[in-house]
């Protein structure tokens, strides 16, 4: 099933609630476009009407208020669960099949069984779980959008991390995508294991 163009609000899990889906969570995912990292997913479950103030599509926020909302999403969620596709991973399977495979673990992870997952986008592939795909779901369904903050912010650290082992990358900047500081940096340095070969094709 697919649903789009409605408003952040608990609308779109209000009428599937009516149509006897009870536990209802939302799934999204950070890190397809970077040359760099793992991907990253987050699943949660919301019960309906809980109010996060400045909830929103992790991309409209701010780090800072990422990472404040990451904190009250994971106190206030029913349940919530955070997973990620290995780089290797995207190598064999390529980024897209590699978004699903976190978006699946992180929605089996979940200590709370959906009835229904809301899965961010057009696609859904391989759930274990009645799906609905949302198009801009980040910005429809609140529990996409915690989802994509704590898959966000979750990547965010990794990339934190990364820095820490490769300094001369920058990737507490860019965060590993494709920045002109990114590019330069892989022709002085060479590729580290933590890149995407099949991201840097021509390199």
């Amino acid at each position: 099933m697919k649903c789009s163009n409605m408003k952040l609000s608990y609308e779109l899990e209000e009428k599937y609630a009516s149509l006897g889906y009870s536990v209802i969570c939302g799934t999204d995912e950070a890190g397809r476009g970077p040359l760099a990292g793992p991907v990253y997913a987050a699943a949660v479950i919301l019960e309906r009407g809980t109010i996060i103030d400045g909830l929103n599509d992790s991309k409209k926020l701010s780090e800072k208020k990422r990472t404040q909302l990451f904190d009250e999403i994971v106190s206030v969620a029913s349940s919530y669960s955070i997973a990620s596709a290995s780089v290797e991973e995207i190598e064999e399977f390529n980024i897209l099949n590699a978004a699903q495979l976190a978006m699946r673990r992180a929605v089996n992870s979940l200590s709370i069984s959906p009835s229904l997952v809301f899965v961010d986008g057009n696609i859904a592939r391989g759930f274990d779980f009645e799906t609905v795909t949302v198009v801009h779901g980040d910005a429809i369904s609140p529990s996409i959008a915690a989802a994509s903050i704590l898959a966000k912010v979750s990547r965010d650290r990794v990339c934190y991390e990364l820095d820490a082992l490769y300094p001369e990358y920058g990737f507490a900047r860019h965060k590993g995508y494709g920045t002109k500081e990114h590019y330069a940096a892989i022709k002085k340095y060479g590729i580290t294991p933590c890149h995407r070969k099949s991201f840097l094709k021509g390199i």
